[in-house]
């Protein structure tokens, strides 16, 4: 409750190379500055709507040179600001500064995670533990999904704990029960049905099972093509998938395809309709499985490929987002990243759309003031291409973080401007975003939600009164009218008789 709501000030739009001065209302958003602020004014327009976030905060090793920076009164946590998070044996508090950096944020992300999204938070043993924690707390360990383990590096290095750790973790929660990845696709491309079975399309495959004699008999037999008599015998070391009776059925069924030339063996039609549609991923992600995540290797090589330099250490590769993303988004959804450092999930979300024409949307926030240079940057060369990789094509915002909503006396702060003001009064009242509608109403009328409408009078160089007079310009009918205004000169009676709840501006405007 204690952090400001600040406004986003759009600094230009990045449309397919070009760089403009107006939005390019694409979904697409980079945003500079505390991530703290930031995911607060993203509120009014995102609560519950993100489907999925991933983010990849300090991970509190003590080389990281990270600084606790948040707007807090308690002065138990007042004397960290502005200090560098130092290594164990020399600061005793950095858990509890970085579990207190943390809280906050995760509850934010919590609200605007959608009910069917996904949280997937990279981490490693440093604060794996205490993260589970707070996530538990925050989510309900009954939405917990799994603590992914990635295997980072293939190489040794040189442990005091002799153990040469080469992986990491990717902490993953559901918003709510019930919900399920959409697991790893199929390779469906060898599917076809050139004799035209009415099964559908299907593939051939191996009639065989890695089995003995010994260990399968009665799956050691001689198979015969009962139009051609000629006889196939079993491998002693490598027997029939099915017994006599079911291989039967099988021929009989036209499900076993005996070649047609001499050396041939049978093979076995697969349909496609019998296939399970998708795999369920295992909890452990290395490079090479059927998931295909690549090292940390990976993505320094991809900021070299871009910069020409290596001027971030250890950015995610680009194939570890793309699989989570898989699991999780359709073609419209919107991933959100408040830890955003190179810009890997632009990368990742871009790299997608262009494989399948989808429109997925990212949002990426940055407090360092690399925002520009880098993660932007970025996200630009990947748009239009880069060494000698195509260009993905997209369009994005660049944003900085604004004014305050409120000044320190509790008063609106003119400076956002009223078109802001009307929809953060809005969201407060609705908890849903202010839409631009036509109306033939007055232009105070913010909008009418669950039969109740919505006014808000006011005027930044002059006072508002409610009174019989701007009631006479309301035209919109509702059961109920709530109407914001400096003053109010109607009777209670008169107020009751006709629903209309007044508030006074700015003391009953909610601060959230």
């Amino acid at each position: 409750m204690d952090v400001p709501f600040k406004v986003l000030e759009h600094s230009y739009g990045f449309d397919n190379g070009n760089q403009i001065n107006k939005e390019t209302r694409s979904g697409n958003k980079i945003i500079h500055g505390d991530n703290l602020e930031a995911l607060k004014a993203l509120l009014p327009e995102y609560e519950g709507k993100i489907k999925c976030i991933y983010i990849d905060p300090p991970y509190n090793t003590g080389n990281e040179s990270w600084v606790y920076n948040d707007n807090v009164n308690d002065p138990k946590i007042k004397k960290w600001l502005g200090q560098v998070v130092g290594k164990e044996a020399e600061d005793l508090t950095r858990h509890d500064k970085w579990l207190c950096m943390m809280y906050p944020r995760l509850k934010l992300l919590y609200k605007l995670l959608a009910d069917d999204g996904a949280m997937f938070i990279s981490i490693d043993d440093n604060e794996q533990a205490n993260l589970k924690l707070i996530c538990d707390e925050i989510f309900g360990n009954n939405n917990y999904i799994s603590s992914i383990v990635w295997r980072r590096r293939s190489s040794s290095q040189m442990a005091q704990s002799k153990v040469s750790v080469d992986h990491e973790y990717v902490v993953s929660y559901f918003k709510k029960p019930g919900l399920r990845f959409l697991g790893t696709k199929k390779d469906y491309k060898n599917y076809s049905n050139p004799d035209n079975d009415p099964r559908g399309s299907w593939t051939m495959g191996d009639l065989t099972v890695g089995m003995t004699k010994d260990q399968r008999p009665n799956q050691y037999f001689d198979l015969q093509d009962p139009e051609t008599d000629r006889t196939y015998p079993a491998s002693q070391k490598r027997v029939w998938t099915f017994s006599p009776n079911t291989m039967r059925e099988k021929v009989l069924e036209k499900r076993v395809i005996f070649p047609k030339t001499q050396g041939g063996k049978p093979m076995m039609k697969r349909f496609l309709s019998e296939l399970k549609s998708d795999i369920d991923p295992f909890s452990t992600w290395v490079a090479k499985d059927t998931h295909s995540v690549g090292l940390n290797s990976e993505g320094t090589k991809v900021i070299q490929t871009l910069f020409g330099e290596k001027i971030f250490d250890y950015p995610k590769p680009i194939s570890l987002l793309e699989v989570l993303f898989r699991q999780l988004l359709s073609e419209n959804d919107t991933v959100l990243d408040s830890f955003a450092g190179s810009g890997t999930t632009a990368h990742a979300v871009f790299n997608l759309n262009k494989e399948d024409g989808g429109n997925r949307k990212f949002i990426m926030i940055e407090m360092e003031d690399y925002a520009q240079t880098i993660t932007a940057e970025r996200v630009k060369r990947v748009i239009t291409g880069y060494a000698d990789v195509e260009g993905t094509g997209g369009t994005f915002d660049f944003y900085e973080l604004g004014q305050p909503m409120f000044l320190e006396d509790g008063n609106l702060n003119q400076l956002v401007g009223t078109e802001r003001i009307r929809k953060y009064v809005y969201y407060s009242e609705t908890k849903t975003p202010l839409e631009q509608t036509k109306h033939e109403d007055c232009e105070y009328f913010l909008n009418k939600h669950n039969d109740t409408a919505y006014y808000f009078y006011y005027e930044q160089d002059g006072i508002t009164t409610l009174d019989k007079h701007f009631l006479s310009t309301i035209k919109t009918r509702a059961e109920q009218f709530v109407i914001y205004a400096d003053n109010c000169l109607l009777t209670k009676a008169h107020m009751a008789k006709h629903h209309i709840i007044f508030k006074k501006i700015p003391r009953d405007i909610t601060r959230f």
